[in-house]
């Protein structure tokens, strides 16, 4: 601080430039990444970027069965969950250093 109190705009300002350059550089990270999340020991594979983006879902035809549907949904729905969850720590791990820990909507 300045006397009187009053904060450095210019020190402020280069501080937010470092941060938005940060959060950048992280974004992109996040965009090149892919995770992975899968159920039923490998039966069912989810292919999402770090950004939320599924790309591919890919189910081995042993967890077919046509008489047990629901058994398929739920395995495909755990796989999303872990996918996501595998999301969320990636996002947490790369943002977290570049918003000195704040929290910003959407990540």
């Amino acid at each position: 601080m300045r006397p009187g109190g009053q904060p450095n705009m210019q020190q402020i300002m280069k501080q937010a430039q470092k941060m938005q350059q940060q959060v950048a550089q992280a974004q992109a990270e996040l965009a090149a990444a892919e995770l992975t999340g899968t159920a039923g020991g490998g039966l069912v594979t989810v292919t999402v970027t770090g950004l939320g983006e599924y790309k591919s879902v890919k189910i081995d035809p042993k967890a077919v069965d046509p008489d047990d549907v629901e058994t398929l949904e739920d395995l495909v729905l755990a796989a999303i969950h872990n996918a996501a969850e595998a999301q969320r720590e990636l996002t947490e791990e790369k943002m977290g250093p570049a918003t000195g820990g704040l929290s910003l909507p959407g990540f």
